[in-house]
């Protein structure tokens, strides 16, 4: 594999830049890059989750100081859930790397991770460290603080209150803390940034003792921005659209608290209080300082070309300096500035969306200089070619070049998350490369290098071959270029559920990425299983087109939960991925190859009524996979939800968090509650008591607590071994709850009348019985039903008692 990323220092270069679209800055943001460029300080925010971290903050010390900010999240936050849509896992991991890039592109911070793997809620750092490797995690913080080298490191969460919060966010601290100690060159000063919330309420922060926090009064003015800092934080806040996290921005004065941990004290005017931070801290930076101050106090807004003499000279004495970490940050921001300054515009287009290997294509590269300094293209250099140029660019004066037939290298590694590049573990992800550990993503898969010459100077920009394309509705619109393999396969259904000695097909898709394609499509799959026929030729004509392929598959006589996986055989290679495409508009398409598998599940379960409407939820898959048990799903929208279409069904299930999410529902609540009355059975999955539409959310007193049960392992003890749910008709043991995953269920009631009856009561370790994960009532002639069981978690992994305890349910 061609090695892309040599230092880690790689990480920390203008990651504020979006993922395709080119960087086009205004004059106000050429000044501000330049107060950056003059400031040398540096901030390291540490937490768990992508939407742990202050974005007041972090845009504060951004914009306000210009300071290098950085936000390290332990995790990529695969284990959350998802409003826009059904990923979850890896999936919603590589959806909420994007937003917090997005956020950063917004506030103007940083972005770093470990190997963390989000594996759902913990309720105990021990807890957390028992799934982590623990070692593994603390090695990538001290990493990071290595590599970054910051001044200040201020923790969202607090080390010493395990068992109050997330045990995630406890864990955040405490690797912190010991990070810390562990690195030879420390920051001045730790903080942690507490507030109200730690104090459980408004009212108890107001009288606490405040003396020994430092009071920082975050929410100033940016004239050159016409936003408050709150107003950027808000936006920055706002990227987090996956976690319904959209907030507005205020103005005037909001203090943030910070407690010191480690260091001296500063003044609360100047956080950076005894930290130079300016170009005296390191050796030769007084000659720079003299040249970019001058920039700065004396800045052309209308004519930022002018400065480029002296920034060219600064830039060379950047390139001079002995002090690699420094030299290298400051000569990635300059370099930009001079980019920026020149108005010189640097592009190369792939002329088609992906390529496989060996597939010639065309790159189609545009270069223009916008001002009147003398600049030579000498060179462009690519992975597997270098193309002499020796060009001026004349002022304004546009350069179409165009590379024919153009091959990647041959050893280059197909377009995925790198994370994801191998298995991981519950806890982990398995980066080998150290020096991709903390980074939120490979900015340039396909780097393309631009040698020039700027007053005589040598001086080099790399940007990243991109596809661009023109739509009706977006206009001119980038996407990432992508290396695929020859082929695609999936499973149609990535759930297949058989009861024993049953026969099922099981269709298969494959997509060709090239044109011509020809192979063999076998299925491996248990031996107890049969399958018929044994493979099928492929042969695919036009490269995009894609083909189903049906087998016939018989299951074997007793349960079993195994996987499948169909595989593409050629002369020389076997394809077994499949290719996921996430394409949400306020992040860049992300690219992910997994193993094209399907679980398959050998079932003795019965069902009864076979009518179902369903009301989906947030990111609610639940109904799709109900179809492998042969119901018809009806999917509902709230204006179907009157009395009269109700009467056809035998069941109505909302989906997860549609009290949260359906805003209908603050008055089609009573449709639903007659339909019970009058014989229906309603099922409600679980909802957060956080923005709920109307807190009449079922017939009878109801109540919503933050109560879950997080070890999915948690014994499962039956309040009522002869009640209906647990009977009929299947009869639910013990054994239906193992293998369940992540968890056993979340914000469960803990309150209710007594027309409720409990069924399950379970509890983590050390904890009482939470008896509110499934609850039924009867109401006038029909049932409703409320559970927090964690059954969208389930039904995707082919758990089988969850299978039989929801028919259960549908049947009351």
């Amino acid at each position: 594999m061609l090695k892309r990323i040599t230092l880690f220092f790689i990480s920390i270069i203008s990651l504020s830049l979006q993922a395709q679209t080119p960087e086009k800055l205004s004059s106000n943001q050429i000044y501000e890059r330049i107060q950056k460029l003059n400031f040398l300080g540096k901030v390291l925010y540490v937490a768990a989750h992508p939407d742990d971290e202050n974005t007041k903050l972090i845009s504060y010390f951004s914009n306000y100081y210009h300071a290098e900010t950085a936000y390290l999240s332990l995790t990529r936050g695969d284990g959350g859930q998802n409003l826009i849509g059904p990923e979850l896992r890896e999936k919603l991991g590589a959806i909420r790397t994007q937003e917090l890039l997005a956020a950063r592109r917004v506030d103007g911070g940083k972005q770093f991770f470990t190997r963390a793997n989000d594996f759902g809620f913990s309720k105990e750092p021990t807890e957390t460290f028992s799934i982590w490797n623990k070692d593994q995690v603390l090695s990538d913080v001290v990493q990071a603080m290595e590599n970054f080298k910051p001044d200040i490191v201020i923790n969202r969460f607090d080390h010493r209150t395990p068992g109050t919060t997330h045990g995630h966010h406890t864990a955040s601290a405490i690797l912190s803390l010991e990070a810390y100690n562990k690195i030879s060159v420390k920051p001045q000063r730790v903080f942690f940034n507490t507030s109200w919330w730690f104090y459980g309420s408004e009212e108890n922060f107001e009288k606490a003792d405040k003396s020994n926090l430092l009071a920082i009064e975050a929410n100033v003015y940016y004239p050159l921005k016409g936003k408050s800092n709150s107003e950027i934080a808000a936006l920055s806040r706002s990227q987090h659209k996956c976690q319904g996290f959209g907030t507005t921005g205020n103005r005037g004065n909001e203090p943030e608290y910070l407690e010191l941990l480690k260091g001296t004290m500063p003044n609360a005017d100047d956080i950076f209080e005894g930290i130079d931070t300016s170009w005296n801290r390191i050796e030769g930076g007084a000659a720079i300082e003299a040249i970019l101050k001058p920039i700065e106090e004396h800045f052309n807004f209308n004519n930022p070309a002018e400065h480029l003499p002296q920034l060219i000279k600064a830039y060379t004495l950047i390139n001079q300096l002995k002090d690699d970490s420094w030299k290298k940050l400051k000569s990635e921001q300059i370099t930009s500035i001079i980019e920026a300054c020149s108005g010189l515009y640097l592009e190369a287009k792939a002329s088609v969306p992906y390529v496989t290997k060996g597939q010639t294509f065309s790159l189609n590269v545009e270069a223009i200089n916008r001002s009147h300094a003398k600049i030579e293209l000498k060179e462009i250099q690519l992975p597997n070619g270098n193309f002499p140029q020796n060009r001026t660019l004349a002022t304004n004066e546009k350069n179409d070049i165009t590379l024919e037939n153009y091959t990647l290298p041959t050893n280059e590694a197909y377009s995925n998350l790198f994370w994801l590049n191998e298995k991981p573990t519950v806890g982990m992800y398995v980066v080998p490369d150290k020096a991709e550990r903390n980074l939120p993503e490979i900015k340039t898969p396909f780097p393309i290098t631009f040698l020039l010459n700027i007053d005589g100077i040598p001086f080099s920009v790399t940007e990243n071959i991109k596809y661009k394309t023109n739509t009706p509705e977006n206009g001119e619109t980038y996407y990432p270029f992508a290396l695929l393999p020859d082929v695609s396969v999936s499973l149609v259904d990535n759930v297949n559920i058989f009861k024993p000695k049953q026969t099922k097909e099981i269709k298969v898709k494959v997509k060709a990425n090239k044109a011509d394609f020809k192979g063999t499509l076998e299925l491996d799959l248990n031996s107890d299983w049969s399958v018929y026929p044994s493979h099928q030729e492929v042969n695919i004509a036009q490269k995009g087109d894609e083909k189903i392929y049906t087998f016939k598959v018989k299951s074997p006589s007793d349960e079993q939960n195994t996987s499948l996986l169909a595989k593409v055989i050629t002369d020389n290679q076997t394809f077994s991925k499949q290719i996921i495409e996430i394409n949400y508009p306020h992040i860049p398409k992300q690219t992910i190859l997994e193993d094209a598998e399907a679980k398959m599940v050998t079932l003795d379960i019965k069902t009864k009524k076979e009518s179902i409407g369903y009301l989906t939820g947030a990111g609610d898959e639940v109904g799709r996979y109900l179809e492998n048990l042969n119901y018809t799903i009806t999917y509902l929208t709230p204006k179907d939800l009157t009395l009269e279409n109700l009467k056809q069904f035998d069941a109505i299930i909302l989906g997860i968090r549609a009290f949260n999410v359906v805003p209908e529902l603050q008055y089609k609540n009573k449709v639903l509650f007659e339909y019970v009355e009058n014989g229906g059975n309603l099922i409600v999955q679980y909802n957060t008591n956080h923005h709920l539409v109307t807190p009449e959310i079922a017939p009878y007193s109801l109540n919503l607590s933050r109560d879950r049960v997080t070890n999915e392992n948690a014994r499962m003890n039956f309040l009522d071994f002869k009640c209906t749910a647990l009977n009929s008709p299947n009869t639910i043991t013990q054994k239906d709850f193992d293998g369940w995953v992540q968890e056993r269920g979340l914000y469960f009631p803990n309150e209710w009348s007594s027309e409720f009856q409990p069924i399950l009561a379970t509890a983590d370790a050390g904890e009482t019985e939470k008896k509110g994960c499934l609850l039924v009532a009867k109401y006038g002639k029909g049932n409703y039903c409320y559970t927090g069981l964690s059954f969208f978690r389930q039904l995707p992994e082919g758990v089988s008692g969850a299978y039989k305890l929801l028919a259960n349910l549908i049947a009351l």
